[in-house]
């Protein structure tokens, strides 16, 4: 498909820990998971940071992340005492490149069914984007997508991505087009060189494209979709489904007993893309 133009006039804006959002109630910051993926204890120690400086409440977003709102701080920077409990809690790895873990993934993969167990992709993905420049400068809204073959994640925007044919072999996403078919152990290398790629390609400045479809030319000849990749499923339903049980996560956000709730028991929960928190089975083992 054609790249559509674009009208870019500045860099953009997704807040993080270290460039927070003056939202009206005070600073809005933003944590990226890696798949939705958040062990138990980082999850009530960011509550506690909620308590502490913020709205007392923890926020999930349609990307799979956390935010935490009404923070202190000034000239658009954290109280230091805020960030200081923030790293803490050991959900902020890396300053310089916090902006660009944004790595979407089938929330069930590897608990139950889809074609592969993508959590060992979406890990080796994340080590590449945080290798030294120049991955740093991608744009903050730039996304990367894994669906795991069940399609959960088919009808899902990306910059770049992959979609598992079957227990070897994804497809590629590169924008709105599909690239070749690659082994499923070659596949986080390749999706962290097309990034490479795109910001070769994109150039610099307050006009450069935030996402690979933006660009004037594809970034690889697409081609076209394979015939084993699998139909789009829709969203996960809340309730019981295979591998846990998905929770709704109202608008105002968790506060400490919804929290405790999902934790309890658990090592690890996993946020959905469908702004609900996918409590794994082990609980009632």
């Amino acid at each position: 498909m054609p790249a559509q133009p674009h009208a870019r006039t500045r860099g953009d804006r997704c807040p993080g820990v270290l460039r927070p959002w003056p939202a009206s109630d005070g600073l809005l910051v933003r944590l990226r998971l890696i798949g939705g993926h958040v062990s138990s204890a980082a999850l009530r120690a960011l509550l506690g940071v909620a308590e502490e400086y913020g709205d007392g409440r923890v926020h999930v977003t349609v990307r799979a992340n956390l935010q935490v709102r009404a923070l202190p701080g000034q000239d658009g920077a954290l109280d230091p005492a805020a960030l200081a409990a923030i790293e803490a809690t050991g959900l902020l790895p890396t300053r310089t490149h916090e902006l660009v873990r944004n790595v979407l993934a089938s929330p069930q993969t590897g608990l139950a069914g889809g074609r592969a167990d993508l959590r060992p992709v979406a890990a080796e993905l994340d080590d590449l984007l945080c290798r030294p420049e120049p991955l740093a400068a991608l744009p903050g809204r730039f996304l990367f997508v894994l669906d795991d073959g069940r399609g959960d994640l088919l009808d899902r925007d990306c910059d770049l991505g992959l979609t598992v044919l079957d227990a070897a072999e994804a497809q590629l996403r590169v924008g709105r087009d599909w690239g070749p078919a690659i082994p499923l152990g070659d596949a986080a290398a390749r999706i962290a060189d097309l990034a490479d790629a795109f910001l070769r390609f994109r150039g610099s400045g307050p006009s450069a494209p935030w996402h690979v479809a933006e660009l004037p030319e594809p970034l690889i000849p697409p081609v076209p979709p394979d015939p084993r990749l699998p139909a789009a499923a829709g969203a996960l339903p809340y309730g019981l489904v295979p591998g846990g049980r998905h929770v709704a996560v109202p608008e105002a956000g968790l506060d400490r007993a919804a929290i405790n709730e999902l934790t309890a028991g658990v090592p690890e929960v996993i946020v959905t893309p469908w702004r609900g928190v996918l409590v794994p089975e082990e609980r009632s083992r």
